[in-house]
């Protein structure tokens, strides 16, 4: 039996002929923009009449649960050692409650201050120092990192590109 073999078809695109055609396709290229605005304006205008709908209903579901949800931890918290044990959580017919202590974390306000603060103290450990290479400055002197392994300044890359004409009405 001969391998299959894969068929790959190359996508067909119409090449414009002549400056009257390009021109053509300039102009539906536009009117399809403005379509496809239209109809994301309009799939975003329904989007926000079914949020409109459904907020209400919404809200009210989560404050009554947020309120049930108080209530169970209230009750929870009266009577702990009766429905844990030593241990931290509790089975009911309908669900599980239990507590979890959170792991250590560290809260920082006013880091330049702290950072200061480590560095007078010998305590400059605790501040990290994150090295990068300075894409910009290798722009500016692009001769000194001529031959470095890893860098290479990308220059003339072009883009093309397509601006319909249109009228902007204010």
């Amino acid at each position: 039996m001969p391998p299959k073999t894969r068929l790959k078809a190359k996508a067909q695109i119409d090449v414009p002929q002549t400056t009257a055609e390009a021109a053509t396709d300039i102009k539906q290229i536009g009117d399809l923009q403005r379509q496809m605005l239209r109809e994301t304006t309009a799939m975003n205008d329904a989007i926000a009449e079914i949020t409109k709908q459904y907020q209400p209903r919404l809200e009210e579901a989560g404050k009554q649960i947020e309120d049930l949800q108080k209530g169970v931890q209230a009750y929870c918290e009266a009577h702990r050692e009766e429905l844990c044990g030593k241990g931290k959580s509790s089975n009911f017919i309908t669900g599980e409650v239990g507590w979890r202590q959170r792991p250590p974390s560290v809260r920082i306000t006013g880091a330049e201050a702290v950072i200061e603060t480590l560095f007078r103290l010998r305590l400059g450990r605790f501040v990290r120092v994150k090295n990068e290479v300075a894409k910009d400055l290798i722009l500016n002197e692009q001769e000194a990192v001529k031959g470095v392994a890893g860098i290479a300044v990308v220059t003339g890359v072009e883009d093309f590109f397509i601006v319909p004409f249109e009228v902007n009405a204010q």
